[in-house]
């Protein structure tokens, strides 16, 4: 461990980055370690991470102290109980400064109410130059990405903010950066290490999903349909009604089922798979509900139907897998890393450069966590 704190940027003030800053809090101040998957990263705990810098377009938000902000209308995720002097002690008296719009926010939001949806401020966009100026002077170690679906355009903008000022970053969203051999021709250039794309959460309906796709195929049972369907009322199910948005969301998803065929070399039958977003209920707020179907044939023909329901809050579900995806990239570059982490993006995300079991993900991160570099790292990450 090089350094006694990460400097973490985030790119929109949302639910997630509300449960990930008082998760953070929290746990630097109890100690507690549940709900990660290591406690400890290369000598990096929770304790070691810290914000120093911020960006979102709500009015709401912007100019306002970090700690304050993740407070702010339209999040909704439950309050972890930090006090306000270990949130400022996290956030290191950062300020939340104006992002870049591009196609960050949907239009459908200004059509609903304002404590439930996005609202766009009128100060001017920051160019390019603001940005890498911003993760230089702050000195920031890691950039999470949490802009909404569908924001294709903001993410590569901050992306290149990322590259020319040579600063690892996780892609939260399923806009798919780190899995396209394209960008991570340009993150390896640059010199840096991503994880991505698409952020999963500790338990949520990807990774449960991947868990029964393998059991079954484990078994040798053929899946002849997988569903999942999931509901919500925050402000991504509300981004996720426009369905534009929506598409590399749902493409994302299934990603996570059909990955665990083409692992084996199984054919997914003709409309095989389905999983996606179903219904924004805003009564829900940050609770998700996903309910599951699969239908297959054992030994003999014999059918098999499985149906479950899952019920978690959205936003802390995930907040722990970026503590921990954090923490890998930052022992990633300490060890001299370039390019897209495999094992590290196959454990934390839904559609990252290599699909693994889930098994196989765990033992690459184990590596990590241990400073150990494994045949997979060598072959895509060494300079």
């Amino acid at each position: 461990m090089s350094k006694s704190k990460i400097r973490v940027a985030v790119v929109g003030v949302g639910n997630c980055s509300k449960s990930l800053i008082e998760g953070v809090a929290l746990y630097a101040k109890t100690g507690q370690t549940h709900g990660l998957a290591f406690a400890d990263i290369g000598g990096y705990k929770a304790k070691n991470i810290e914000f120093v810098l911020a960006y979102d377009v709500d009015p709401r938000k912007v100019g306002k102290p970090l700690a304050e902000a993740i407070f702010a209308k339209p999040n909704c995720a439950m309050n972890f109980g930090a006090p306000e002097n270990d949130l400022n002690a996290v956030c290191r008296g950062a300020m939340v400064k104006r992002g870049a719009l591009y196609d960050g926010v949907a239009p459908h939001m200004s059509r609903y109410p304002k404590d439930s949806a996005f609202r766009i401020g009128e100060d001017a966009d920051p160019v390019k130059k603001d940005i890498v100026e911003d993760l230089k002077k702050f000195q920031v170690d890691v950039l999470v990405n949490y802009l909404p679906v569908g924001s294709q355009s903001a993410a590569e903008f901050y992306v290149e903010c990322c590259l020319e000022a040579k600063t690892p970053f996780v892609n939260c969203i399923p806009v798919f950066i780190v899995s396209d051999g394209h960008w991570e021709k340009k993150i390896k250039e640059a010199g840096i290490l991503a994880i991505g794309d698409d952020i999963r959460s500790q338990l949520g309906a990807s990774v449960i999903s991947q868990a029964l796709q393998e059991l079954f195929l484990n078994r040798g049972l053929q899946v002849r349909f997988h569903k999942q369907t999931n509901d919500g009322g925050n402000t991504d199910f509300l981004n996720m009604l426009d369905d534009s948005r929506v598409k590399s969301k749902k493409i994302s998803k299934e990603n996570v089922i059909r990955s665990q065929n083409d692992i084996r070399g199984i054919p997914v039958p003709k409309n095989g798979i389905y999983a996606g977003p179903a219904s924004y209920i805003p009564f829900q707020g940050d609770n998700k509900v996903a309910n599951f179907r699969i239908e297959a044939t054992g030994f003999g023909g014999a059918p098999v139907i499985f149906d479950a329901r899952l019920s978690v809050q959205d936003s802390p579900n995930s907040a722990g897998v970026v503590i921990d995806a954090v923490r890998y990239l930052q022992v990633g570059k300490e060890l001299g890393l370039v390019g897209s982490l495999r094992g590290p993006s196959a454990a934390t995300q839904k559609t990252p450069p290599e699909q693994m079991m889930i098994q196989d993900a765990y033992m690459e991160c184990r590596a990590l966590a241990n400073r150990r570099l494994t045949d997979s790292v060598k072959k895509n990450n060494m300079v």
